[in-house]
């Protein structure tokens, strides 16, 4: 289980430019829960991917995963129980070297790494297999850079590796948003069969509304740095992609209210 308590985060803290990025986001993900994250530009959902990775340090508050405290955990050490997959394609992954040769990274990740060969003849075998099952076409194009692929198929290959030791918690950070709409689909096809066959604890951030409707057990709506909506259950299963823009249309007419009583309450005072 992934336990968020009362986290926050400002950045430039003191400054013109200060940002108050999280503001006490209390969160409880049960394993084995597919959770959505949506919310606008600056709404703190990337953000809230970030500090659970470990990317940087939350000011105050606790995170934990699997009764483990990891709240002062630096992002390598992290690694043994998290996979990630970033929204470029060309992120977490070395382009230069081989398909399995990355692969073969990805199962050693936060592992204490040797010097002996990571690729023998039966590792070798069960990638092919593994990418075979994928249906991308590529179990015999191994020893081919992964930089040659197509956005597409390095993605769900990147997917592949993220979920390759089946960790503890599964980070998705919009990680179709860089693609054609056609390795999308393909890549969102892969998301849901690798979540439900290995039941990947999962935290996706998205901006698609069809994708926040019709994909996960758990929808999470950010506002301002704060849990806005925690739709679960049945409210989760009858959402459709129109019900949550209308929920974003409340939310931006609330904030449209809320700067200008702010701009009039001002103008008392000067």
């Amino acid at each position: 289980m992934l336990d968020i308590q009362q986290i926050a985060k400002t950045f430039h803290a003191g400054t013109p430019n200060e940002v108050r990025a999280l503001r006490g986001v209390d969160l409880k993900i049960e394993p084995g829960s597919f959770v959505i994250l949506i919310g606008t530009n600056g709404s703190g959902k990337s953000t809230l991917l970030n500090a659970v990775a470990g990317s940087f340090l939350v000011d105050t508050g606790r995170l934990k995963l699997n009764g483990r405290e990891i709240t002062r955990w630096p992002e390598h050490r992290r690694a043994q129980f998290i996979g990630r997959v970033f929204q470029n394609p060309f992120t977490g992954t070395a382009p230069s070297m081989t398909i399995a040769e990355n692969l073969a990274l990805a199962a050693k990740r936060g592992r204490t790494r040797g010097l002996g060969w990571a690729l023998s003849s039966s590792t070798k075998n069960d990638l092919r297999e593994r990418i075979r099952a994928m249906g991308l076409g590529l179990e015999d194009r191994l020893d081919n850079a992964i930089g040659s692929l197509s956005g597409g198929q390095r993605q769900s290959l990147t997917l592949l590796m993220a979920g390759l030791l089946k960790p503890d918690l599964l980070l998705l950070d919009e990680h179709t948003a860089a693609l054609d709409p056609k390795s999308a689909d393909q890549v969102i096809r892969l998301t849901e069969e690798f979540i439900r066959r290995d039941r990947l604890t999962t935290l996706m951030v998205t901006h698609s509304m069809h994708q926040a409707a019709h994909l996960g057990d758990r929808l999470i709506m950010m506002v301002r740095g704060r849990v806005h909506h925690d739709f679960q259950g049945a409210e989760k299963r009858r959402l459709t992609p129109e019900n949550l823009l209308a929920r974003f249309e409340e939310v931006r007419r609330a904030d449209q209210l809320d700067e200008t009583a702010a701009e009039m309450l001002g103008r008392q005072y000067v």
